[in-house]
């Protein structure tokens, strides 16, 4: 789907995704380098303690479903009992680590997983104007664009409150934006460009945004 497309999609034909099959990818197992970095996770703890390597290795699971569906990955059911018989751990003891955190994923999500903070500080920067561009290109929270390109997500603090408002979209930040930044960052992934990440006003880091206003000269 081209830029021009997303700024013109029908909203009334949007729906949501088919229900995703929790039992998809059995008889998961790692790739031959997966497994050496898996390897490498467990060898970071002492003997009788490889349940402490279940984030990361479940981090790598959902990436590599992602390498193998084109997306940015989640964790189905067969998935998630692959990660727990590798660790010695119960299922629901996985289980509980991956409804916990944000970063995994229970569901598919598309190529982009774009992710909008919508906490305070944010929302006083204007995610709100944000999420509202993000709706104009068809982009919708909670759901996945028809042609698998964007999932939306709205999220609680990601840390980035000095260059708010913000979002993550797969591994990047994109701070400091409005509502034609979101607009020139989306248009770019959706013609397969890569948009330069962090923020998107000039700054560099967490100065304020009009300038510097004490400590203006750097001693040598």
């Amino acid at each position: 789907m081209t830029a021009a497309t997303y700024s013109s999609v029908d909203h009334a034909k949007a729906e949501a995704p088919a229900r995703p099959d929790h039992h998809a990818f059995d008889g998961f197992a790692w790739t031959q380098e997966n497994a050496k970095l898996a390897a490498k996770h467990i060898a970071k703890y002492p003997e009788g303690r490889q349940a402490s390597a279940v984030m990361p290795l479940l981090d790598l699971a959902q990436r590599q479903v992602g390498a193998q569906t084109g997306t940015q990955g989640w964790l189905p059911i067969p998935v998630i009992e692959f990660v727990a018989k590798e660790l010695a751990m119960p299922y629901m003891r996985v289980y509980e680590v991956v409804t916990f955190y944000t970063m995994y994923n229970l569901n598919p999500v598309g190529k982009f997983h774009v992710q909008l903070c919508g906490t305070t500080p944010c929302m006083l920067r204007g995610s709100d104007d944000v999420m509202k561009m993000l709706n104009d290109k068809g982009i919708r929270k909670g759901m996945t664009t028809p042609d698998g390109m964007f999932t939306l997500t709205e999220v609680e603090c990601m840390g980035n409150c000095a260059t708010a408002p913000m979002l993550q979209i797969n591994d990047d930040n994109y701070e400091c934006l409005d509502a034609d930044s979101t607009a020139k960052i989306i248009d770019a992934l959706a013609a397969g460009e890569q948009p330069t990440p962090g923020p998107q006003d000039g700054r560099h880091s967490s100065e304020p945004a009009g300038g510097l206003t004490s400590l203006k000269e750097f001693a040598a």
